[in-house]
């Protein structure tokens, strides 16, 4: 029997982002289904409860304990290799039998190297076209179906907006996060043909750096590193945001996370994001990004449908 609760899928929950998300999800009234790869060990099991946030001590299995010990929620964590998409596939049947539904999908997941084109060996390439663009791919695969049984399903990627300077000194990960975002505006337009009004498909990036395992390495390091960092509740924040938001304001957008809290939600203040209290963190993305709509947009002209085998309008 259909849960009357909403559902999440947050992929990629297991620490940092990904946790605050899933938390803030839980604490708005959703059911989250808790996925990544990291699960626990005897040694997570033993530890302080909550772990640090950042630390690999946190797992889908101590968020899950967290929402359902700390903040009364309803979670359940399923582990998940976003590589295999039979492993995806068991992901979203297991939500389906747990809660009878699915109502939004966030792809949180990631893998990162950032380097020079030669000094990014094929493997490291390879690992994140997996993860990113073909995990991202067969998630939304899985999902779509259970998500358009209501016709109000949403779908939030964690993209960027597609610039050029974001290719610099980190082309092979760039590839792979612009391909999602791609992703992101081609379903958008799939939606809007099939007359799907009331879903969407938005992609969210931050527009200051946000405390994160990534940036742990860098703060132990230097302390100072975190006076440029924001918390992870103002990206959680405006997830529940787009959420909550017309479906038609937000289908394929490619936002930022301020701007979208500051142009939709009307926030102003932004003291209280920062990790180091009277801080204000240097912003990372340009103010404004160029717009990929040309003159000719809405001249599909004569396009081939290869899943009809015909020449046909899509």
């Amino acid at each position: 029997m259909a849960s009357k609760t909403q559902v999440a899928l947050v992929v990629g929950a297991s620490r940092g982002i990904g946790r605050q998300i899933a938390i803030d999800l839980a604490r708005n009234g959703y059911a989250v289904v808790v996925a990544s790869k990291s699960t626990s060990t005897s040694e997570s099991d033993a530890a302080k409860f909550p772990p640090n946030p950042n630390s690999q001590l946190s797992t889908i299995q101590t968020v899950e304990r967290e929402i359902r010990e700390i903040y009364g929620g309803e979670a359940l964590a399923i582990p998940v290799d976003t590589r295999d998409p039979d492993s995806v596939q068991r992901l979203v049947n297991q939500t389906i039998q747990r809660y009878g539904r699915l109502d939004a999908v966030v792809y949180n997941a990631g893998a990162i190297w950032w380097a020079s084109v030669e000094d990014t060996p094929m493997k490291r390439f390879q690992l994140m076209q997996r993860v990113n663009v073909e995990g991202l791919y067969a998630t939304i695969q899985a999902a779509l179906p259970h998500l358009k049984l209501e016709k109000k399903g949403r779908i939030v990627v964690v993209s960027p907006p597609i610039y050029s300077r974001f290719f610099r000194g980190k082309t092979a990960y760039a590839m792979g996060k612009v391909a999602m975002s791609v992703l992101t505006k081609g379903l958008a337009m799939d939606f809007e043909r099939q007359g799907l009004k009331d879903m969407a498909i938005t992609s969210i990036w931050p527009a200051v750096a946000i405390e994160s395992a990534a940036t742990d390495q860098f703060t132990r390091k230097n302390p100072a590193e975190a006076n440029d960092l924001r918390k992870p509740a103002i990206f959680s924040d405006a997830i529940l945001e787009i959420l909550k938001a017309p479906a038609s304001a937000v289908n394929g957008q490619l936002l930022l996370d301020e701007d979208f809290l500051r142009d939709h939600a009307g926030i102003m203040d932004f003291a209280k994001y920062s990790v180091v209290p009277g801080m204000t963190p240097r912003r990372i993305m340009p103010v404004e990004l160029p717009d990929l709509a040309v003159k000719e947009q809405d001249d599909e002209g004569k396009r081939y449908d290869s899943s009809k085998g015909v020449k046909a309008k899509i």
